[in-house]
């Protein structure tokens, strides 16, 4: 194992345990990395600084790396919603969709920074609002439920909304982590979501892709 794949699992451990809900490392072990771990040290000050900061985990790479890719050279796609911001999401617009008309939406206004040229301070339940119907081919829904979108009645109004500004035929990607805490309900019980079809994508071969995280980190296709 080398030195970034041992960074990679040392994140994704980090990650797992803000999931789970543990108690924070104490003052020391946030130190140790400083020295030892490949990339933190420059992660931290490109955070502390508010500059784009990838994230190295194995669930961020599939949605970089075969995910938007797949979408991003498909001209059936060409509005796209990406929803939630963070230093980890700034460099989205100009690495993917720079030729896209390319949306953000995020309820936290202290994270437009990190949202694209056209971004939106609202939360997902109220995107209809801001869009018209019909208007997206692509929604992109990651890391948010469980983690703000928490519940059911926000889930129902939120996918609601999507399935209504997305165009016939648009797609819904939904990224969740599969970990009892940062699933407040089945996700099978959102009742909105029955109104989609599953889309096997075909760079994963399924409508339902679980990564190789410590957080169950799940992509799940949809299509209207």
């Amino acid at each position: 194992m080398n030195r970034r794949e041992r960074a990679r699992h040392a994140i994704e451990a980090r990650v797992y345990q803000d999931a789970i809900g543990a108690p924070p490392p104490s003052k020391w072990r946030c130190i140790i990395p400083l020295f030892t771990e490949h990339g933190y040290a420059s992660r931290v000050l490109r955070k502390r600084l508010g500059l784009p900061t990838p994230l190295n985990t194995e669930d961020r790479r599939v949605l970089e790396q075969t995910i938007f890719p797949c979408y991003g050279v498909n001209p059936s796609f060409k509005n796209v919603l990406f929803v939630g911001c963070n230093t980890y999401t700034s460099d989205y617009q100009r690495l993917y969709f720079a030729d896209h008309n390319f949306w953000t939406i995020e309820p936290n206004a202290d994270l437009t920074q990190f949202g694209a040229r056209q971004h939106v301070v609202a939360p997902l339940e109220e995107m209809g609002r801001h869009f018209a119907e019909n208007f997206f081919d692509l929604i992109i829904c990651n890391g948010v439920f469980g983690w703000g979108l928490d519940r059911e009645e926000q889930c129902n109004a939120a996918f609601e909304q999507c399935h209504t500004c997305l165009r016939e035929g648009g797609h819904l990607i939904f990224g969740w982590d599969d970990v009892p805490r940062r699933t407040p309900i089945e996700v099978a019980q959102i009742g909105s979501l029955a109104r989609y079809g599953r889309f096997n994508f075909p760079p994963l071969g399924t409508w339902r892709y679980l990564t190789d995280t410590p957080y169950r980190h799940t992509f799940d296709f949809y299509q209207k």
